[in-house]
């Protein structure tokens, strides 16, 4: 006979897909309700497994300085790596530093986080970081690295929403870009229009005016806290 425990978790309905529709409500509910005050912010995305050693983490925290200084939040998956040193930066420099945590084994929230959020969904976490985010910057990184870079490329694409969106360093980003130019657009999967949607930089000083640069041209320019 199956056990009373096995019974009760058979029929409790909160493992239900009709229930889960109330925890994913939950989950957009808190997230608009915490950032709707937040003001103009930068996400930045990147390896969770970059060393305080690598060559990337002082970049990135000096880049989340700046985009500070410049009236920016920053917004990050607030992990380790790079979003830790991003959300350094932001914290260090006295601006909002805001971490949109995913609730999975391998992830801890850094202590650099002012503002923190958690999500059990990964698509309710996207959804907060497409909605409150005024431009993408995007340091190497993975998979979730790329899964978030081609989510908002996909959307500028395909015009729904016009942003900055900005790789940073081209050493790591180079074969990836001559994938793009070479097999992606011989193929005609891609415009060479398309390739004109992101750019590419170096140095931490090139991104807030590169941001503050499109989002004047476009007309979606918002005055930066400061």
């Amino acid at each position: 006979m199956p056990s009373l425990k096995a019974s009760a978790a058979k029929n409790d309905f909160t493992r239900e897909d009709p229930w889960r529709i109330f925890r994913i409500m939950s989950e957009f509910v808190d997230g608009f309700d915490a950032l709707s005050s937040v003001g103009p912010a930068v996400a930045i995305f990147g390896s969770s497994r970059a060393k305080r050693t690598s060559r990337y983490y002082p970049l990135a925290e000096q880049t989340a300085r700046l985009l500070v200084k410049a009236g920016y939040a920053v917004i990050t998956g607030a992990g380790p790596g790079i979003m830790e040193a991003a959300n350094k930066g932001a914290t260090q420099a006295g601006g909002e530093s805001v971490g949109l945590n995913i609730l999975i084994p391998d992830q801890r929230q850094n202590r650099y986080v002012t503002k923190p959020l958690e999500f059990r969904y990964f698509f309710c976490r996207k959804v907060m970081f497409v909605k409150y985010s005024k431009a993408y910057v995007f340091f190497p990184g993975g998979y979730g690295t790329l899964d978030e870079f081609t989510e908002v490329l996909t959307l500028a694409q395909t015009q729904r929403r016009e942003w900055p969106i900005i790789l940073f360093g081209r050493e790591y980003w180079g074969g990836f870009l001559a994938w793009l130019k070479g097999r992606v657009l011989s193929a005609d999967a891609i415009t060479r229009q398309d390739l004109d949607l992101f750019q590419v930089v170096d140095r931490p000083q090139d991104v807030a005016p590169m941001i503050e640069a499109f989002l004047r041209r476009t007309g979606n320019h918002q005055p930066a806290l400061r």
